[in-house]
């Protein structure tokens, strides 16, 4: 997958004639279109819904709209999204306000949140599909594995909390745990979180609360805050079931205290459309020069990027995949909220 940069490029007047120009404005509906992929990337099957309308019709007005250079497209696996370019033409900017008022007033643009919201809608039945039995109690770290941990802790500034975004059955917990003072593990399925208590009971691991509900949420932010923020926040292949990935980081970054720090843990840029399908991932990986915008954005100064080796995750459905990681820091200067 590709992310969507923070700021759209550019692009100087159209390249058609002003005529054209004027005819493809006057449609009503290529204005709401213009408009709603200003407010969010969408793609086309999103956009027919959003604004209730069959795709063949919705594809007929996008594809005037690109071949005039007032839309951007890009590939997400077989998916392709559309954003619109950012007018450097007084006629367009004022097309796009126009657009932006007719999707106000018939409730379209309100619609977008919910749309892009439903992108980790199958993702969620999934994971709550999951049987709340007992986590395996297979790979218990041995001695020698809390040993090597208890090796590395010095070279940890900061381990009062960590916050592990996405926790699943908790398999990063025995990374985590032996390493910070408290560790607060997330996760939206209730189904998922079962399966992680008991391996957090299984471990012994006192010190490790679960949270059941999203990374946004106030009450985790609050409770994060009341602690003076987070030392760690470890997003393990959560970042591709983010409806908006931007959103995702600077939800992050709130949680971590000034000179924090973020791992993210996710795919390189892959093809296999089987992940979303069965496993509900929103995305399909994300370039290695793609996250660095983002990251600026959301306050964090991107550290270090390294590839994981196939040898580390040799099992699971995604494990055919280049996995990749990036460390950032929350600046110094930068507050908690």
């Amino acid at each position: 997958m590709s992310v969507v940069s923070p700021t759209a490029r550019a692009v100087q007047v159209p390249p058609v004639s002003r005529v054209e120009l004027f005819r493809l404005l006057s449609d009503e509906g290529r204005l709401q279109l213009l408009a709603l992929c200003a407010e969010e990337e969408l793609a086309v099957g999103e956009l027919a819904e959003i604004l209730r309308e069959g795709q063949p019709q919705v594809s007929r007005k996008v594809a005037a709209l690109r071949q005039a250079g007032l839309l951007e497209s890009r590939r997400d696996g077989t998916r392709t999204l559309l954003r619109a370019s950012a007018p450097a033409d007084t006629v367009v900017a004022e097309a796009l306000a126009e657009g932006r008022r007719l999707c106000l007033k018939d409730g379209s643009l309100a619609r977008v949140a919910g749309v892009v919201a439903g992108r980790e809608a199958s993702g969620q039945r999934l994971f709550e599909a999951v049987p709340p039995e007992a986590a395996s109690q297979e790979g218990l770290p041995s001695a020698a594995h809390l040993a090597h941990l208890a090796a590395l802790a010095p070279l940890l500034p900061n381990r009062a909390l960590a916050v592990d975004a996405g926790t699943g059955e908790g398999l990063l917990l025995d990374v985590l745990a032996p390493l910070f003072e408290r560790v607060i593990a997330v996760d939206r399925s209730r189904a998922q979180l079962a399966r992680c208590a008991a391996r957090v009971a299984a471990r012994g691991y006192a010190h490790v609360s679960l949270f059941p509900g999203s990374y946004d949420d106030v009450s985790l932010y609050e409770r994060v805050s009341a602690a003076g923020g987070a030392d760690l926040v470890y997003a393990a292949r959560t970042l591709h079931h983010a409806s908006r990935p931007a959103a995702a980081l600077q939800a992050f970054a709130r949680l971590l205290r000034r000179g924090g720090h973020l791992v993210v843990l996710d795919y390189l840029p892959h093809s296999d459309e089987s992940l979303r399908r069965e496993g509900g991932d929103v995305w399909q990986g994300f370039g290695a020069d793609e996250l660095p915008p983002l990251f600026t954005a959301a306050g964090l100064q991107p550290l270090a990027h390294f590839p994981v080796p196939p040898a580390l995750h040799r099992e699971g459905p995604d494990r055919h995949l280049d996995w990749h990681a990036w460390v950032a820091r929350k600046s110094a200067a930068q507050p908690l909220s």
